[in-house]
């Protein structure tokens, strides 16, 4: 037998926190480990890249990362790091969140924080439930799924996230699922390069309690269903919205330039003071 070889995103990993806290077969730990990379390709130091958290599954990603991390209020998140990047405009702040406590609970501070165009990456972990909690309906999950809380199926439409940020002004917006692990990584490292608000939704699989609910099987199941489920933007636009209802639209969605909020603010500071 061969030598074993270290996963490569565990050295950006607290290994004193092992064994970690997610399920077998979530997809937390492949956006972990996209995030990373991402930083590892740009050549960026960890100690000027900051992650901040909130509560669910996704809410403990940040604990792991082996630079600064502030793991915060359920649905908060967005704020703490806005307060970061006010304070400290020279560091990359990233934000990842679930679709409950980005688009719920922080919904407020999701819209806010895009109108303002603050300079943050924000990574959403859509896996369409509450995970950690017990698997309850969240503002993503799709129509007819079931949920701790419809058992029935669910009978309300859910949020297209990418499409209310880029309405509230977010500068770059993109969706991709776990599988699209390449297109991921280099969404994240553009999000990174730019000035504004980025927001990169990634689907990922929930195998304990959305997945088997809905009978999607285990993790490399629910990766393949994120694959006939997806279609381009291109695509999409071709479809009828009946025969969209079950897709996934993947791709870049917006990509403009628009003034940042910290430097504005700083802008406007230094002429209150006749600078």
């Amino acid at each position: 037998m061969g030598e074993a070889v270290e996963h490569p995103a565990l050295k950006y990993f607290r290994k004193e926190r092992l064994p970690h806290v997610w399920c077998a077969g979530c997809g937390t730990g492949q956006i972990f480990h996209y995030t990373v990379k991402a930083i590892e390709e740009l050549g960026l130091d960890p100690d000027r890249v900051v992650w901040v958290s909130g509560i669910g599954c996704s809410g403990r990603i940040g604990a792991y990362w082996i630079g600064d991390n502030m793991h915060t209020l359920h649905g908060r998140p967005l704020a703490f790091a806005t307060g970061i990047k006010l304070a400290r405009p020279e560091l990359k702040v990233i934000v990842h969140g679930g679709d409950g406590d980005l688009a719920s609970i922080g919904g407020n501070h999701l819209i806010h924080a895009a109108r303002r165009n603050v300079g943050l990456t924000v990574i959403c972990v859509n896996n369409f439930n509450y995970g950690m909690t017990g698997g309850q309906v969240s503002p993503t999950t799709p129509l007819g799924s079931v949920t701790t809380t419809t058992p029935f199926g669910n009978e309300e439409p859910p949020f297209d996230l990418c499409d209310l940020v880029a309405s509230a002004g977010a500068t770059y917006v993109s969706r991709w699922t776990t599988f699209h692990a390449r297109p991921a990584i280099n969404s994240i490292k553009k999000a990174l390069q730019r000035d504004g608000f980025s927001f990169i939704e990634i689907v990922s699989q929930c195998v304990t309690t959305y997945g088997r609910r809905n009978r999607m099987g285990d993790g490399p199941q629910m990766m393949r269903a994120f694959q006939r489920m997806s279609v381009t933007k291109e695509q999409a636009a071709r479809m009828s919205e009946e025969e969209l209802r079950d897709k996934i639209v993947v791709g870049e969605f917006v990509d403009r330039q628009r003034p940042e909020f910290s430097a504005m603010k700083r802008e406007l500071m230094k002429m209150a003071r006749g600078g």
